[in-house]
């Protein structure tokens, strides 16, 4: 069984962390991208990465110096955004950074697959940007079906817990042997169940840090998920989908 997650925009160097346990995988595909960022001008970069001039300012010269090699950071403990947090490795027991290190793969637009103690370095870009690199269209066309078959494992479950984005490098390659479970995290709005962004952020984070305490491996398992007022939703859900309503308090 694996579980993918999307990456987070906002990264950093940990130098108290623990040692990093391999490189990524794809590194030869990452020094392609990197060669073609150093190539693009500090204008043409701000609107590839369409954010503010301080972010760019940071970006832009983290491209400068950046080394692929050294000063590395653990994928998972590099990472600092909202799902993150409420993962909270960095108080992971060593049980649960070995559950992750084997279930979990992050989705990455420069790395393609992290797994959690790959070393990384932070740098900034994502899936959907307009990135057309050795004559593909796109980094969903350069990744392939590289992503998906470095994710599926030989049971063929694959849990997500991505975003759409970093989601559909996988669903395009699915076949019918594989078990592909969505979990939805929303909120009742009128006769709907809704999804809202940062809460779902927050909840995709949390059931990471559930599988890794409750070492879970049967999807039957996370259904019992039951943190930051999220039910089980049976009478919403399907095989393919696991929908989770967050209660009002």
């Amino acid at each position: 069984m694996k579980i993918i997650i999307s990456p987070a925009k906002k990264m950093n160097v940990v130098s108290d962390s623990p040692d990093i346990q391999g490189m990524p995988v794809f590194l030869t595909q990452t020094k392609e991208i990197l060669r073609w960022l150093q190539s693009k001008s500090y204008a043409e970069l701000k609107q590839i990465w369409g954010c503010s001039d301080k972010i760019a300012e940071q970006n832009f010269d983290r491209l400068k110096h950046m080394n692929l090699q050294n000063q590395l950071t653990p994928a998972v403990l590099s990472y600092e955004g909202i799902a993150y947090q409420y993962m909270a490795p960095a108080v992971f027991e060593d049980r649960q950074f070995d559950y992750v290190q084997e279930h979990l793969r992050i989705l990455s637009a420069f790395y393609g697959v992290l797994k959690p103690m790959d070393g990384v370095t932070p740098y900034r870009l994502e899936m959907k940007a307009k990135a057309s690199i050795a004559g593909h269209k796109d980094l969903y066309d350069l990744w392939g079906s590289g992503l998906y078959k470095e994710v599926r494992d030989d049971s063929g479950i694959i849990i997500n817990l991505a975003s759409k984005e970093y989601a559909a490098c996988i669903e395009k390659y699915l076949t019918k042997q594989d078990t592909y479970i969505t979990c939805i995290f929303g909120e009742r709005s009128g006769n709907k169940i809704v999804t809202k962004g940062t809460y779902a952020k927050m909840a995709r984070g949390e059931m990471v840090r559930f599988m890794a305490e409750n070492q879970i491996e049967n999807p039957e398992e996370i259904k019992d998920f039951d943190r930051l007022g999220y039910i089980y939703r049976k009478d919403l859900s399907s095989e393919t989908r696991y929908v989770f309503e967050r209660q009002n308090r």
